[in-house]
């Protein structure tokens, strides 16, 4: 009995996906037959990096051992300590999930930068161009420095850059082709909103 393969690509493997298939930030539309679903809608313009998904699966391993953990403390009739436990899960799953949610977004209106703690949205007539520049890049956002390529947003106000993605961040760290697409995808929104 074949077992299909269901990624979030689905309507994109399937051979019978209609044009009613709406694509996902990442994939290419040249087509005019497929339209995207609300331009409002803040999308990211590549795929999260094998480290970003594989640290976040990691946390969330941990999380489940920390609520198997309250699970028998609470059994054992502690439940100040079962508590605590599940304070202490819910405190990594949310770190996890925010760390997916980490990158860059684009719509309509602008751009958007969301960190681990804070977010930056820079309106398009704010932007006054995207460039790559080669510098000493942070490797997985970690104190390290080395030589990489960093997408830096100008803004008409001037003042520092502001830093949209790097080639060795969690999302593009040994992945050359897709830091390429993510930078011309945004360089070319950026290109788009300017005329």
């Amino acid at each position: 009995m074949p077992l299909p393969f269901l990624t979030a690509d689905r309507a994109h493997d399937d051979d019978r996906a209609g044009p009613e298939a709406a694509p996902l930030a990442h994939v290419d539309v040249t087509h005019a037959d497929v339209a995207y679903e609300d331009p409002e809608r803040w999308r990211r313009p590549y795929r999260p990096g094998p480290w970003k998904v594989g640290g976040a699966a990691v946390l969330l391993l941990l999380a489940s051992y920390l609520l198997f953990s309250a699970l028998i403390i609470a059994l054992a009739g502690s439940g100040s300590a079962a508590g605590v436990c599940v304070a202490a899960a819910a405190l990594v799953m949310g770190f996890a999930v925010r760390m997916v949610q980490a990158g860059v977004r684009a719509n309509e209106r602008g751009l958007r930068r969301t960190g681990l703690l804070s977010s930056t949205t820079v309106a398009w007539q704010d932007v006054a161009s995207i460039r790559t520049v080669q510098q000493p890049v942070r490797r997985l956002g970690l104190p390290l420095t080395v030589q990489g390529q960093a997408v830096l947003a100008e803004r008409t106000s001037g003042g520092a850059p502001l830093t949209l993605i790097t080639s060795h961040d969690t999302d593009f760290l040994g992945r050359p082709e897709a830091f390429r697409a993510a930078a011309d995808a945004l360089d070319e929104q950026a290109a788009r909103r300017a005329r």
